[in-house]
């Protein structure tokens, strides 16, 4: 189980990394409307960042319904 001190940073790491790639999946999307090719890192960017950041929430959440099953 996560200890409580790391939970609350953890969500917003996850929360931050979802908003990113988010936004990263946007900048390719346009730039490619344009006609052009998106860096790498920013293709990078949106094609792991979105994943990492749904496991590490589905992980959360996973131990957040473990801890209150155990109260």
């Amino acid at each position: 189980m996560i200890p409580n001190r790391f939970r609350r940073p953890l969500t917003v790491v996850a929360a931050v990394l979802a908003v990113l790639s988010l936004a990263a999946v946007g900048v390719v999307m346009a730039i490619a409307a344009g006609g052009g090719i998106a860096p790498a890192w920013v293709t990078a960017t949106a094609l792991y960042g979105l994943p990492i950041a749904f496991i590490l929430l589905v992980y959360l959440v996973v131990d957040s319904v473990l801890r209150r099953r155990q109260q």
